[in-house]
């Protein structure tokens, strides 16, 4: 027969649910992890979950399944599938092929020793990671902290568990990202979870190695978990600094995230990863079984490919986006704005509070008048009211025109009268068609998109 729901959280917060067979079943024998872990895990039906006659794995090329799922026989509908396919549903936490990728990539970038087969968990993208994270370890009420500005992901996801969000603000000083020691203290004190990434999204700051220490110690010292987005880890332009997953007192209580998204430009195959303790890992998976099971054993094979590139393939790729973040930042400079100089990442972090309008109005008109799309900075926490987000790593191309277009953009807000005065000429033009020059035709002949 089994126990109350509420007398099992009071086994576990009294401590005595660890000595229990359940308890030591649930958490692969780490029941010190148990205080962790949220009311959906301890309610999960754990029995079914871990018995393959519901969650079975998968099958072996030397064994005929007789059991399938679905149609696997060729016919004239399945005919030209992928092996992958052929060979049925993969197993829960990923192919064996992609975790041994992602714990060699660890040890080859971080010199860090993930086991892949209790330690990894293969996710629907950064965003299945974190969901898996959320439903694994925080309840409704318990409060997580973030750094303010930080990806809108992160706050949607707490709030969509009924999570308290604790915002600790930030500022960037020479590409570094600063933050009042004393409110993060404050804001730690009775967390669940700190959630971190990095560089920043979406200021591109780096966290200092001392800092970084800082955290981790508060975080031990406040017995939080924290939960790290390194999906841009390698967007770094100057030194790569330490790794979340290296810090020192935070090996038990961080799960460090990534994907094939950012760092490749992958972002259909939809892969992403959670690597850890196995007795945090386990409770993700556990909640990925319930939720979101089995990422296509195709994306995983080409995802594990990928991974498997060389490093200096994405050292000149990194080389050229320094480029491409330079470029941004001197033209938006040049347009009377003041961004931040990031030191990684994707984006710059533009103030526009100084061209009267708020992030969202100035990113809503950019769009209508320009067709140029900005992120409006209210969607990253509540300093974001006066900033847009810029991206630079689109084309050339399109990356020069949209910044030309933001410029016109900008010329018209600060001076009104030039776009009064284009109107007055369009509108004084003659209504009768001229037989057009060899001039204009040449200008028509030129992408919708041009300005030059």
């Amino acid at each position: 027969m089994g126990l109350p729901f509420w007398f099992t959280k009071l086994l576990v917060r009294t401590g005595i649910a660890k000595f229990t067979p359940r308890a030591k079943r649930l958490t692969d024998g780490g029941t010190a992890f148990l205080r962790h872990y949220s009311d959906r895990v301890l309610a999960a039906p754990l029995d079914e979950l871990l018995d393959p006659a519901f969650v079975p794995d998968s099958c072996g090329p030397d064994v005929i399944d007789l059991n399938p799922s679905a149609l696997r026989s060729e016919s004239g509908i399945s005919l030209g599938r992928f092996t992958a396919d052929r060979r049925g549903t993969p197993p829960p936490h990923g192919l064996p092929v992609i975790r041994d990728a992602i714990a060699d990539r660890y040890k080859r970038l971080d010199c860090r020793t993930v086991n892949p087969e209790t330690e990894v968990l293969v996710t629907h993208g950064t965003t299945g990671a974190f969901a898996a994270a959320l439903d694994a370890f925080v309840n409704p009420g318990d409060r997580v902290v973030m750094f303010d500005p930080s990806s809108p992901l992160f706050a949607l996801g707490a709030k969509s568990r009924q999570a308290t969000v604790r915002w600790v603000p930030t500022w960037t000083e020479d590409g570094r990202c600063r933050y009042p020691a004393a409110a993060f203290e404050k804001a730690m004190r009775g967390a669940k979870m700190l959630i971190l990434s990095a560089p920043m999204n979406p200021t591109g700051a780096s966290i200092a190695d001392e800092d970084l220490d800082h955290l981790a110690w508060i975080a031990a010292a406040y017995n939080v978990l924290i939960f790290a987005d390194e999906s841009f880890s390698r967007f770094k332009f100057g030194t790569s600094g330490k790794a979340f997953g290296t810090l020192a007192g935070a090996e038990k209580r961080i799960l460090t995230a990534g994907s094939m998204s950012q760092e490749f430009g992958l972002g259909a195959l939809r892969v992403g990863w959670l690597a850890g303790p196995r007795h945090l890992v386990r409770a993700c998976g556990l909640m990925q079984n319930l939720n979101a099971p089995f990422v296509p054993a195709v994306c995983q094979q080409a995802a594990a490919r990928a991974l498997a590139e060389p490093d200096a393939e994405f050292r000149a790729q990194r080389d050229r986006l320094k480029e491409k973040c330079d470029y941004t930042v001197d033209r938006l400079r040049a347009m009377g704005l003041e961004p931040d100089r990031p030191a990684g990442g994707l984006f710059v972090w533009v103030p526009v509070a100084g061209l009267g309008l708020d992030g969202r109005t100035f990113a809503e008109r950019l769009f209508r008048e320009e067709r140029v799309q900005v992120g409006p900075g209210i969607a990253f926490g509540p300093s974001g009211t006066g900033h847009v987000r810029v991206g630079f790593a689109a084309d050339d191309g399109r990356l020069r025109e949209g910044l030309t277009r933001m410029a016109a953009f900008i010329d018209r807000v600060r001076d009104p009268a030039i776009q009064v005065l284009t109107v007055t000429v369009e509108a004084a033009l003659p209504e009768e068609p001229k037989e057009a020059t060899t001039e204009q035709l040449a200008e028509d002949a030129k992408p919708v998109f041009s300005r030059v």
